[in-house]
């Protein structure tokens, strides 16, 4: 079978760092500016899909090639060329048809990035990744910031800098080349087992999870609403201008306590004891406001929304092999592998009232909006329509598993022969 390493250079106004390469994609202005490729052994070649005056002779040919079952597509992390080819071409990417060198080298306890691998393994500098590489993506890859030197433009094309623009073809192709050696140089001891297991993660993660929306927007909104709330009432009780900064609090704190000596921290620790030994009511309420300031109950909300495609889903939630050491899986995004666990007496009455936006009744049944919203985060999941979610935990699964291939190994000892 014929094999087909591929690397694309890309642009989105969507941060793919916090919202995920699918929603990255699904962004309006996402496009595919570069295109490296190389079949088998052939030289490596790239395709520039910004110009209508580039040489693009080979376009088709190469369309044809990524959806043709006969030819096997690699890429390191392969689901991000997936994801973005499938998206430009309006195509889809089986993944059986594709194989990740990311994977192939994380089984072997390899670095996570395509330069790390490289340097692990050996590389000289002709093979190795280009390290001009991030500043060149800052460049032409994402938004720019205006200013009167660039005629406050928001984008970066090549005909701002041509000279760049041929460095970062030069650089798209190194990639393909570096991503070729380190296939052919790591064993690929996939079991097929091990292979059809990345097909179904490729295949959830494409799938992704439907999202409450409405949840996800209240719950933020209502958050919002009662950190402003308590922000007012520190400013009304210390008199700062910003009772949420840690240097004017900690000078408040200690004037206010004549303390002998500086405070160090007012981490989660520090101010639990000082509310234990404080009587004056006023500091008290202030360091209880630090605490409830300090809670993060809507970041997964934030996150879900960030991550959020047009079919209201979240796309990208896990991550096959994410754990180097042990190769389970990993969460990413929302890290669904961590979520509080629901303790609420009547769910389904919280959840109603925080998509109503009725945060009195929620704060007069259930308490502070925090507590309320950290317990509906499971529930900002729900399933497509006729379908039922089951909640499932493997209690320190990586322990026992450990613990059941020694035992397994330890008999086999004892078994052996002589």
């Amino acid at each position: 079978m014929r094999k087909l390493a591929i690397d694309i250079e890309t642009y989105s106004e969507t941060p793919i760092k916090t919202s995920g390469v699918y929603a990255y994609a699904d962004d309006d202005t996402f496009e595919v500016l570069l295109v490296g490729y190389a079949f088998d052994d052939e030289p490596v070649r790239v395709i520039d899909l910004t110009s209508p005056e580039a040489d693009r002779s080979d376009w088709p040919a190469l369309q044809r090639a990524l959806v043709d079952p006969a030819i096997h597509k690699t890429a390191y992390n392969a689901n991000f060329e997936r994801t973005c080819l499938a998206r430009y071409l309006d195509q889809a990417m089986p993944p059986e048809q594709w194989s990740c060198t990311a994977v192939q080298a994380a089984r072997q306890g390899l670095p996570p990035t395509l330069a790390g691998v490289g340097k692990a393994i050996g590389l000289d500098d002709t093979d190795q990744k280009q390290t001009s590489g991030k500043a060149l993506i800052r460049y032409f890859c994402i938004p720019c910031i205006p200013t009167a030197r660039n005629g406050y433009r928001t984008r970066n094309l090549p005909k701002h800098d041509p000279d760049k623009w041929a460095l970062f073809m030069t650089y798209c192709g190194q990639d393909v080349h570096t991503e070729r050696i380190i296939r052919k140089k790591l064993s690929d001891e996939h079991t097929t087992f091990e292979r059809r297991l990345w097909e179904l993660d490729q295949r959830i993660n494409d799938m992704g999870v439907r999202i409450d929306t409405g949840l996800v927007a209240e719950a933020i909104k209502m958050d919002a609403a009662f950190r402003q709330r308590l922000e007012a009432e520190a400013i009304a009780l210390t008199g700062l201008n910003n009772p949420g900064s840690v240097a004017q609090l900690k000078l408040w704190l200690e004037a206010e306590t004549d303390a002998d000596r500086p405070i160090e921290s007012l981490n989660k620790e520090t101010v639990k004891t000082m509310i234990g030994e404080t009587d004056d009511a006023t500091i008290r309420r202030v360091l209880e406001i630090r605490q409830e300031l300090g809670k993060t109950s809507v970041t997964k909300y934030q996150a879900m929304d960030r991550a959020l495609c047009k079919d209201g889903r979240i796309h990208g939630l896990l991550q096959y092999y994410g754990a180097n050491r042990t190769g389970r899986w990993a969460g990413r995004l929302v890290q669904v592998q961590n979520l509080p666990q629901n303790k609420l007496p009547d769910l389904d009455l919280a959840r109603k009232l925080v998509k109503a936006g009725d945060a009195e009744t929620v704060e007069t049944v259930f308490g502070p909006p925090p507590f309320t919203l950290s317990q509906l985060i499971r529930t900002a999941f729900i399933p497509a329509e006729g379908n039922t979610f089951y909640v499932a935990d493997f209690s320190a699964i990586e322990a026992r598993v450990i613990a059941w291939l020694r035992s397994r190994r330890r008999r086999r000892c004892y078994l052996r022969p002589g």
